[in-house]
């Protein structure tokens, strides 16, 4: 069962189960799969690379080698056969721009502070007070298995800042620990509604640079993790904002894109709360919520690392191993 929060009382409570402990598929998932056989050269090139270079920087821009530091073991896990491929996919087969690619985001991940060990430095508790007014939410799964990511700029309780780009990337990992197994993308819900009594702070529209910031964080260092994107009750400034953003998404992130369309037409109603068309009679409550969702995902993180060190603590693992029993 995966359910966070007080339920309401006020109305007949239908309990939200989840049976995510199965694997998606039987059989090999097409995550797994590479179609073409120069393209399984590549793969093992770009694998070779990873096993032997033993250093790597711990920033973006400028980081001198005396700074470079081996990887540990998250990153190592991280660094999984889908890791690879997705990188390779968004680099159309080009080696060099994949590992190029790659070593990027690796010194990305130190930098910013979510790559484990002592990089790990977004905490919950750091960005706790970001979500005291539920404004993002770890809810549920799509049709597909996807976790939903839903954002909602109606509940904002904080001015722009670096820790509200820290809160969005720290629930973006979250939502990569409640991947089943055979599932490596998420769906991310965003609702603009306006919630007068749980707005802390008038939402506004974020400024570009901001938003062009976040996209390239999302399109850069999370290749192929979006599995589809809903938009609704979009309001005329944000619906600016978005065309001015536009042109700086890529195609294939444009495809997926849905804006207006009711969220219970991509989520299962037993998967999607009472005031989105679904039967989840749920209620935000801060304390009840994040201190259950973070032990949770924490687990499952957990265990990742124990198949991951059971199983040969190697890069290039499947990752359909290492989600074995999540």
């Amino acid at each position: 069962m995966w359910g966070f929060g007080r339920k309401n009382t006020t109305t007949p409570v239908k309990e939200w189960k989840v049976d995510d402990s199965k694997p998606i598929v039987t059989q090999t998932p097409e995550y797994q799969k590479i179609e073409k056989k120069e393209h399984e050269q590549i793969y093992e090139e770009v694998l070779a690379h990873f096993k032997e270079t033993e250093l790597y920087p711990v920033c973006e821009q400028n980081c001198q080698k005396s700074d470079y530091k081996p990887l540990n073991s998250y990153e190592k896990a991280w660094l999984s056969k889908q890791c690879l491929l997705r990188y390779l996919r968004a680099c159309d087969w080009k080696k060099e721009d994949a590992i190029k690619r790659i070593t990027g985001s690796i010194a990305w991940r130190r930098e910013f502070g979510i790559a484990g060990g002592e990089f790990d430095k977004i905490t919950s508790q750091l960005v706790k007070v970001e979500n005291e007014t539920g404004k993002q939410q770890v809810f549920g799964f799509d049709s597909e298995k996807r976790p939903c990511l839903i954002l909602l700029n109606g509940r904002q309780n904080t001015k722009t800042s670096d820790r509200q780009i820290q809160h969005l990337i720290y629930m973006l990992e979250r939502s990569i620990d409640f991947m089943p197994q055979g599932q490596d993308k998420l769906c991310l819900c965003v609702d603009f509604k306006k919630y007068p009594e749980a707005c802390t702070y008038e939402p506004k529209v974020p400024a570009v640079g901001v938003g062009k910031a976040v996209l390239y964080i999302l399109q850069y260092h999370y290749p192929e993790r979006l599995g589809r994107a809903l938009f609704i009750n979009i309001p005329t400034l944000v619906n600016i904002f978005l065309k001015i953003c536009w042109p700086f998404v890529d195609p294939y992130t444009k495809q997926k894109c849905k804006f207006d369309e009711p969220f219970s037409q991509f989520i299962t109603p037993e998967q999607l709360a009472l005031n989105y068309g679904g039967n989840v009679n749920f209620e935000y409550v801060h304390d009840d919520y994040w201190d259950d969702f973070v032990a949770k995902a924490e687990e499952k993180r957990a265990k990742v690392m124990e198949n991951f060190e059971r199983k040969g603590g190697d890069i290039g693992m499947s990752e359909w191993d290492l989600r074995e029993g999540i």
